[in-house]
């Protein structure tokens, strides 16, 4: 062989290699930058077979799927001074792979700083009872405040920030089982209270009707009789009808008078003589 052939033998070679040095792979769920000499092109690499410009170019890959982050249990202080141990999850994605590859460094970690210190603060603007009664509004909170520094300066969106775990000191935990204790009490009484005065108004409005009807009254009493002898008692004291009292009253009232008696006119000797 001779040597103008071997040289462009060799020189075909280096350019198939520097050819296969250029390709690159990017998956569907990335995108690529490319830093050419340092400085990085604005036009992002989608996903594909894509031909980079050897020596010069370095490309870098930014996945754009979502990411879920755990926050560790961070301690804080509620507004009514209740301390206690909260931990949270964190889900992000990147939006624009340029600001978070240029504007940060190492993104996961900063959203990780920023999602804590904003727990501690949004926590210490609630009370307890906020925070364990109405948590969507605490983690729409949460999201709002730590996506504020993420979006636009780093290309970053936080999809949604959930609270896991709220742990209360022990002496809380039996105050709050004091409290949830007495107030079932509570609630047991004004329901039995309410209950008596329906109860009461039902046996005024029956009271109200016997009275309108005589009969009506000896009839309950003769409910009640027959209840009281089913439960096979040894004794049974019947109540004296107070009708019979009145009907023995009016007889009395309606019978003839009798005849009053004749004094006996007295005697010479003293003693009475009977008159007629």
């Amino acid at each position: 062989m001779n040597f103008p052939a071997l040289l462009a033998a060799v020189i075909g070679g280096l350019a198939v290699l520097l050819l296969l040095a250029g390709l690159r792979m990017v998956q569907q769920y990335q995108r690529g930058i490319v830093f050419r000499f340092g400085r990085v092109q604005n036009r992002v690499r989608d996903p594909g077979l894509r031909l980079l410009v050897p020596i010069a170019d370095r490309m870098v890959k930014v996945s754009m799927q979502t990411v879920v982050m755990s926050v560790p249990p961070q301690g804080a202080i509620t507004r009514d001074n209740v301390t206690l141990t909260v931990d949270a999850v964190v889900y992000f994605r990147v939006v624009d792979p340029v600001k978070a590859m240029v504007n940060v460094r190492d993104y996961p970690h900063a959203i990780l700083q920023v999602a804590q210190t904003s727990m501690r603060s949004v926590i210490g603007r609630a009370d307890l009872d906020t925070l364990l009664s109405d948590r969507e509004s605490i983690n729409a909170e949460l999201k709002t405040v730590i996506d504020a520094p993420t979006e636009k300066p780093w290309g970053v969106l936080i999809e949604r920030v959930e609270v896991k775990d709220v742990a209360l000191p022990d002496s809380m935990k039996r105050s709050m089982s004091r409290q949830a204790e007495a107030e079932r009490e509570r609630r047991a009484r004004v329901i039995a209270a309410e209950g008596e005065f329906q109860a009461s108004r039902r046996l005024a409005d029956a009271a109200r009707a016997m009275v309108a009807t005589p009969g009506a009254y000896q009839l309950r009493m003769l409910q009640t009789v027959v209840d009281v002898a089913a439960e096979k008692n040894s004794t049974l004291v019947m109540p004296f009808p107070v009708e019979l009292l009145r009907f023995f009253d009016h007889l009395t009232r309606t019978a003839p008078a009798e005849p009053a008696p004749v004094a006996a006119a007295p005697h010479d000797n003293g003693y009475p003589v009977p008159v007629g």
